[in-house]
């Protein structure tokens, strides 16, 4: 093994996986004058910083907030509900992590160790100081600006409250009634499962607000327990579990002026899930769906009067899937939206198509006056598979014109004239984010990430009778003739999780794994994200099929790759854990080692709106569906194969996402079946492990592990 691979485990934990020192979360100036965006000051530090990038004159950066100097060195502080709401959002940085703009993108509000910012954006901003403190109730979470700039409204300890931008005239605009009730933040099913992180909106004139009020208090408590702190009281959350009832979620729309509030209807019953809420020049647009997600409404409403009016209907017998930036409307008024129509999916504007099953429509990125611009991959009718590439396409009735260029993964924020392209290449560490204007690059924006020590090889296919989307990773010294490897697969597996990617940083834990001695495969199977509707959709009542395709996988990778059937592990965390599992108690005639982390082991232990998609509701679905899905059920282990591999569980206690009853589970219907295993708990980790050591010692740990069991130590 080369010396320089041993310090990876450490550079790839101390610097979250390469992510830190990268500018991200950027927004353009409607005028094209600025980009703002957040980047900390070196790969090794978590603090993130708010930046401006002016791009008059020659384009230069400078920096408007930076967090030690606005805290004066001392230690940040963060509420439950914050600590909550990064979770959600997966977030692990610290400092600023997140900010909102006015219109204009003149002001930007964001919160620090719960307390209230507002920052000057233009050059030379012309208040008293271009970022001031404002004296508010705290801990704030998720301030946000009027579009006019002059008001900022942020909710506090359950409470929605609007401020001046110059600190004047604070007041409360939404109360809770009860403990268990919020205005202005989004329950946990809409965070956690809907991408949906935001509980208020502001009137494009900024005279009123729409606001959610959720009720958690139909949903059941849980309890999040510390054993390594047996004096600290267990933290109490309301947790959703499939088929228990879900937070009561209403809408409503309160004018500046104190008026008096109106509701937003629907037939909530039928239509539980606020799915998506915008409110643009043609007024509110929401988008709700049935509990079961086969059906959802897109729905025009009047702030005045609270009623609603269809603008359109969806339905599928299996689900329907939610998407980044839609719906929304183009200037004119009409509806744009993702949908899967004739095998694929595709951006729809009013009842027209403007895209071909040559393309998979992932999300909308921007509306602009003459052309909408989106993010594909190819799609069941492309002419190539392009497999793992993403690409930014601008699309208007006349046709498409692809955006990015070269093979990799990209990504794009835009305003007025100038485009923000962000690009992930195999060549290539990291990211590079490159500013155009009308089309041709005015200037780069700097990255401080750190160079990985290692760079990955991955070979990128499409394996099996299926074409299952795959990346094989050989030991850097690899030589033909050297004979057959141990393999390890390294999947995620499952939905919402592409690890197939031409993005040379996704496939860095993976050759550190190969430069360990195996051959490493990471396939992307059914359910899987980026490929066709159908693709997506075939795991419906069937989570086993996503097992199936793993061994699909490497049995026809090893017809061209040097891998050794006899050995065969595989490793994955959350999903990825489950799979791990499945395929160890299931498979063993195929693995002969796994590891799971926080795995999810009795899906009737995980959230709603996830879980009910793909399964049903426990009450209604076929009695055997959960049963069969899950690992272990109240009788024990479920449709556990004879022959016993050696199995490792990894799981954070401090996990709100997938509890560690899970783990706890599946370690006690192995113990009374009679299974060795080896359980790792992680005091005080969550669903995340951004903890330095922790992360590190993991990998390292796994490696043993999988040494052992394949008899390479």
């Amino acid at each position: 093994m080369p010396t320089e691979h041993l310090s990876f485990p450490r550079q790839h934990a101390r610097t979250q996986r390469f992510t830190l020192g990268a500018p991200r979360a950027f927004t353009v100036a409607p005028d094209g004058s600025r980009v703002v965006f957040l980047r900390s000051a070196s790969g090794t530090e978590r603090a993130q910083a708010l930046w401006v990038l002016d791009l008059e004159g020659d384009p230069h950066e400078r920096p408007v907030a930076d967090p030690a100097a606005l805290l004066a060195g001392a230690g940040e502080q963060l509420s439950a509900a914050e600590r909550a709401r990064r979770e959600r959002s997966r977030e692990g940085g610290a400092g600023i992590v997140g900010y909102a703009v006015d219109e204009a993108v003149e002001t930007a509000a964001f919160t620090l160790s719960g307390r209230l910012y507002v920052a000057d954006l233009r050059p030379g901003g012309t208040s008293p100081a271009p970022v001031r403190q404002l004296d508010v109730p705290g801990p704030v979470i998720d301030p946000r600006p009027s579009p006019d700039g002059r008001y900022v409204a942020y909710t506090v300890r359950g409470a929605l409250r609007v401020v001046a931008a110059d600190g004047g005239g604070d007041r409360a605009v939404a109360e809770p009634e009860a403990e268990s009730v919020t205005y202005g933040l989004a329950e946990f099913a809409a965070a956690e499962e809907m991408d949906r992180s935001r509980g208020f909106w502001w009137a494009p004139d900024s005279s009123a607000l729409l606001v959610e009020r959720a009720d958690d208090a139909p949903v059941a408590r849980w309890w999040i327990a510390d054993p390594a702190r047996p004096a600290a009281e267990p933290a109490r959350v309301a947790y959703p579990s499939a088929g228990t009832p879900n937070a009561e979620v209403r809408l409503f729309a309160y004018p500046l002026d104190g008026a008096g509030r109106t509701e937003i209807g629907w037939d909530r019953k039928r239509y539980p899930y606020l799915a998506r809420v915008g409110w643009d020049a043609h007024g509110p647009l929401l988008l709700v769906q049935s509990r079961d997600q086969r059906g959802q409404l897109y729905l025009a409403a009047d702030p005045a009067t609270g009623e609603t009016r269809m603008v359109h209907a969806d339905e599928d017998p299996r689900w329907l899937d939610l998407h980044a930036g839609a719906p929304a409307r183009t200037l004119d008024g009409r509806l744009v939206r993702i949908t899967d129509e004739g095998g694929a999916r595709v951006l729809a504007v009013g009842d027209r198509p403007l895209t071909s099953d040559a393309f998979h429509v992932r999300g909308l990125l921007d509306v602009g006056a003459d052309d909408l611009l989106v993010q594909v991959s190819a799609g069941p009718g492309a002419e190539e598979p392009e497999t793992g590439e993403i690409h930014v396409l601008r699309v208007n009735e006349l046709g498409t014109e692809r955006v990015s260029t070269g093979a990799g993964v990209h990504g794009a924020v835009r305003g007025g004239p100038v485009t923000v392209l962000v690009s992930s290449t195999l060549e290539r560490p990291g990211q590079r984010a490159r500013v155009l204007r009308e089309g041709e690059e005015i200037a780069v924006v700097a990255s401080h990430a750190e160079s990985p020590v290692i760079a990955p090889r991955p070979t990128l296919t499409r394996a099996g009778k299926s074409k299952i989307p795959a990346a094989v990773l050989l030991p850097s010294g690899y030589r033909e003739g050297d004979g057959p490897l141990p393999v390890l697969l390294d999947p995620y597996g499952g939905p919402h999780g592409q690890r197939v990617l031409a993005a040379h940083n996704a496939h860095l834990t993976s050759q550190w794994f190969a430069d360990q001695g195996f051959a490493v495969i990471v396939a992307d199977g059914r359910g899987s994200p980026g490929h066709s509707p159908a693709w997506e959709k075939a795991i419906r009542h069937e989570f086993t099929a996503t097992l199936d395709d793993q061994v699909e996988a490497v049995h026809a990778l090893a017809e061209e790759f040097p891998l050794d059937l006899s050995r065969v592990s595989i490793r994955g965390w959350s999903y990825g854990g489950y799979l791990s599992a499945l395929a160890v108690l299931r498979r063993p005639d195929v693995f002969h080692a796994g590891i799971a982390g926080a795995p999810v082991t009795d899906w009737r232990l995980y959230d709603t709106h996830y879980t009910e998609r793909y399964l049903g509701d426990p009450a209604e679905a076929d009695g055997e569906v959960y049963a069969r899905n899950s690992l272990v059920t109240d009788e024990g282990l479920s449709a556990a194969a004879d022959q016993h591999r050696p199995l490792m569980i990894v799981h954070g206690l401090a996990d709100d996402n997938v509890v560690a009853a899970h783990t706890l589970r599946l370690s006690s219907a192995l113990l009374a079946a009679g299974r060795p295993h080896e359980v790792l708990p992680l005091s005080g980790v969550t669903h995340m492990t951004p903890q330095e050591q922790v992360a590190e010692n993991l990998l390292l740990l796994q490696v043993d592990f999988l040494k052992r069991s394949l008899g390479m130590a």
